[in-house]
């Protein structure tokens, strides 16, 4: 069974989420702010991270950066709809999604779902017949998941590799950003640009010499994203 910490200064939201998890299947643990939350992270095994940007003593996002720095647990943000800013700047520090309040408590389910099918993919890749991409310097290996630049390997995420083994793999082609989200993350495309941007800002940081001048991962204006064929 798979362990849930849900991080909210509102017990109201803590025990509605609590709810819908555990009758879908789901361990969780609860705690109202960041600094319970770290304590609860070193002390039990959690498999995902459910939690409020807005929090005192510490928010959402310095707990994201703190646990950042040793372990890559999965991280669902849940913010207002008005903080935009904050929920890109979560995605830059390495959360894997969000979820805008108000919300449905059965899409949260539906991404925690989503998260869990990304990660097993990402642990499980011995279905790929392909052992590896290599475009340039750029080096996908498909039977272990790990990236290279260079000869040199670059941590990424679930959803950082799904999306680079999507675009290498059809080198050439262009993938709209809707494509790329349905192909991604198993749901339609409710025009969430923010979301695919910045992994794609991301995935540049780890593979471009120079991010704001790409020679791999190209932009088509209009249309969506290309990797390049050959370098």
């Amino acid at each position: 069974m798979k362990t849930i910490l849900i991080i909210d200064d509102e017990a109201e939201i803590q025990e509605l989420l609590t709810i819908y998890l555990t009758s879908n299947g789901y361990a969780t643990v609860a705690a109202g702010n960041g600094i319970e939350a770290l304590e609860i992270l070193q002390e039990e095994s959690i498999d995902l991270v459910i939690a409020d940007i807005m929090m005192p003593q510490m928010d959402g996002l310095e707990l994201l950066k703190r646990t950042r720095h040793s372990s890559q647990i999965p991280f669902l943000f849940i913010s207002a709809k008005s903080d935009d800013m904050d929920k890109i700047y979560g995605l830059q520090l390495g959360a894997d999604d969000y979820v805008g309040k108000p919300f449905n408590p059965l899409e949260v389910v539906s991404r925690v779902q989503a998260l869990f099918r990304r990660i097993d993919v990402f642990a499980k890749p011995d279905k790929q017949e392909q052992e590896c991409i290599e475009i340039g310097d750029v080096k996908l290996d498909l039977k272990s998941c790990q990236l290279y630049k260079s000869g040199i390997e670059k941590e990424m995420t679930s959803y950082e590799y799904r999306i680079l083994e999507l675009l290498m793999g059809q080198a050439g082609r262009v993938f709209t950003k809707a494509h790329i989200y349905e192909q991604v993350w198993g749901e339609e495309y409710i025009g969430d640009e923010n979301l695919i941007m910045v992994y794609i800002s991301k995935i540049r940081e780890k593979i471009e010499d120079n991010r704001r001048k790409p020679v791999y991962l190209i932009t088509i204006r209009g249309l969506g994203y290309r990797f390049e064929k050959s370098k």
